[in-house]
C-alpha cells in the first residue's frame, strides 16, 4: 500500500454502501410505517471534542463537493440484488417495497454555515425515511477531511506524511498480536463514522479478517461487507427512540405515560418486523434503569441481547445481570454487545468481567480506524462527531445516555425528558470518541 489517504479523484463516500448496516434495517422500520416515513426530522452535526474548530480545518468548497457527491447516490441494481438475498439471520431480512424505495431514493438538500469562531454547521431537513441515511455520509465526510487537511496543513513532506500514517497501521498490528493472546475475545468493525479514510479502514479490515479469523466477526460497513465477502453487522440506533418518543410527545401534548409508552411500541414492532436474528436491544437513549425497570418482560426473555454505548461497561454488566436473574432467565445464554469508545485494555476487562456470567463481544470503532501517533500540538488527535436528530416535527428531540456528557437537546428539553422517565443517573465521563 502505498501511505496516502486517498487518491486526488477519489471522493470520499464510495457508493451508497459505504455506509453502516443499520441504516438499511432502521430504514426498513422507518420506511414501513408511515407515521415515521413521512415524519420531518432534521439531523444536525455535533463535535463534542473541546476547542476544536472544523470550519477553520476543512475548506468549505471540498466539504460541499463532497456533500453534493454523496447526495447524488444511490445503490446501484447489484447493491439492491445484494440487499435483496441479504439472509444473515435466516430469513429475508429486507421488504420488496423498500428496496424498489431506495432505487429512486433522494437524499434531501443539505444546509451548511461556518461560524465567524470556525464552529461548522450542518444540517439536513426532510421525511425520515430519506433524511437518515446522511447521519453516515456526512460522518464519514468530515472526519476524514479533517483528518486530511490537518496532515496537509501541518505535515509537509511526503516522507513526513507517509511515516506519520504507518503509525495507524503499526499500532493496529500490535494490537492484533495482544488479541491473539485472547481466543475468546471477538469484535467487529464499527470504524466507519469515525475513520481516518477508507482506504484505512478497508487495510485494517482485511488484516482482520486473515489474521483473527475466529475472533473478527464482521463489519458494519455494507460497501466492505459485500467487497470482501464478510457478515455486515447492526441492528438498530437511538435515533428509532428518540424520534418516535418525539412523535408520542406531539401526539399525547406530553403526556408521560404515552411518551415512555413508545419505547415498547419500538422495541414490539421491531421484534415482529425482525424477530430473534436482530434482537439486540440498545437500552440508554433514556438511561438503562428506565429499560430494565418498565420494559416488557419478553425483552429480557425473548431477546438475543443488549448493546452498551454509553456509562460505565462494567456496572452495567452487573445491572444487566441482575435484570436478567429477576425474570428467571439465565445470563449464559443472552449476550451484550459493548460499544462505546472500545479500546484493547477495557475490551479484555470486559471478557474478563462476563467469563462464566454472560456472553460478550465488541463494536470496535474509533479506536480501530482512526488510531495514529498522537499529535494534539496540532489537533491531530480522533473527533467526538455525531450526527443526531434534533427535532421531528417541529418538536425538539432528546437523548439522554448513561453518561450524562452524552445528552442532547435543549435544556429545558432534557429536564422534561429527565422526569417522564425518572432519570437520575449522575455518571459523567468526557467524550473521547
Amino acid at each position: 500500500m502505498t501511505y496516502q489517504l486517498s487518491a486526488p479523484d477519489e471522493h470520499v463516500v464510495r457508493s451508497f454502501f459505504d455506509t453502516d448496516f443499520y441504516k438499511f434495517t432502521m430504514g426498513d422500520f422507518i420506511f414501513s410505517n408511515p407515521n415515521y416515513a413521512n415524519a420531518t426530522v432534521i439531523f444536525r452535526l455535533k463535535c463534542r471534542t473541546k476547542n476544536v474548530k472544523l470550519g477553520r480545518v476543512i475548506p468549505l468548497k471540498v466539504l460541499e463537493m463532497e456533500l453534493d457527491h454523496a447526495m447524488q447516490l444511490k445503490p446501484t441494481n447489484s447493491e439492491i440484488y445484494y440487499l435483496r438475498g441479504m439472509d444473515v439471520y435466516g430469513d429475508r431480512m429486507l421488504s420488496e417495497p423498500y428496496l424498489q424505495f431506495l432505487k429512486t431514493i433522494e437524499l434531501p438538500p443539505y444546509k451548511l454555515n461556518v461560524t465567524t469562531d470556525g464552529d461548522l454547521e450542518l444540517e439536513f431537513t426532510g421525511p425520515w425515511k430519506s433524511v437518515t441515511y446522511w447521519e453516515i455520509f456526512a460522518l464519514e465526510i468530515v472526519n476524514e477531511l479533517y483528518f486530511r487537511y490537518l496532515i496537509k496543513r501541518h505535515l509537509t513532506s511526503p516522507s513526513e506524511r507517509a511515516r506519520y500514517l504507518m503509525t495507524g497501521l503499526s499500532r493496529f498490528l500490535d494490537k492484533v498480536k495482544i488479541f491473539k493472546q485472547y481466543p475468546n475475545l471477538t469484535y467487529s468493525d464499527f470504524g466507519t463514522r469515525r475513520r481516518a479514510s477508507a482506504r484505512h479502514q478497508e487495510e485494517l479490515v482485511e488484516i482482520a479478517a486473515n489474521e483473527l479469523p475466529n475472533q473478527f466477526k464482521g463489519t458494519s460497513n455494507v460497501y466492505l461487507a459485500n467487497k470482501l465477502n464478510l457478515m455486515p453487522i447492526g441492528t438498530s440506533a437511538h435515533e428509532l427512540s428518540m424520534v418516535a418518543a418525539g412523535l408520542a410527545d406531539i401526539t399525547s401534548n406530553g403526556d408521560r405515560d404515552a411518551i415512555r409508552a413508545s419505547q415498547h411500541e419500538v422495541t414490539d414492532g421491531w421484534w415482529k418486523k425482525f424477530g430473534f436474528g436482530l434482537s439486540i436491544a440498545l437500552t440508554d437513549t433514556y438511561g438503562t434503569r428506565s429499560v430494565f425497570e418498565t420494559a416488557p418482560s419478553e425483552l429480557a426473555t425473548d431477546w438475543k441481547g443488549t448493546r452498551h454505548d454509553s456509562g460505565d461497561p462494567l456496572r452495567y454488566a452487573e445491572k444487566t445481570l441482575q435484570w436478567y436473574k429477576r425474570y428467571g432467565v439465565n445470563p449464559q445464554d443472552k449476550m451484550i454487545v459493548f460499544s462505546d469508545g472500545r479500546t484493547v485494555p477495557t475490551m479484555i476487562q470486559a471478557l474478563n468481567y462476563c467469563r462464566g456470567k454472560i456472553k460478550s463481544t465488541e463494536g470496535w470503532g474509533t479506536n480501530k480506524t482512526n488510531d495514529f501517533e498522537p499529535r494534539p500540538d496540532i489537533g491531530l488527535i480522533p473527533l467526538s462527531l455525531v450526527v443526531k436528530p434534533s427535532s421531528v416535527n417541529g418538536r425538539g428531540l432528546v437523548k439522554l445516555s448513561d453518561n450524562i456528557a452524552k445528552a442532547m437537546g435543549t435544556p429545558e428539553d432534557i429536564e422534561r425528558y429527565k422526569k417522564y422517565f425518572d432519570y437520575d443517573e449522575t455518571y459523567f465521563e468526557p467524550c473521547t470518541y
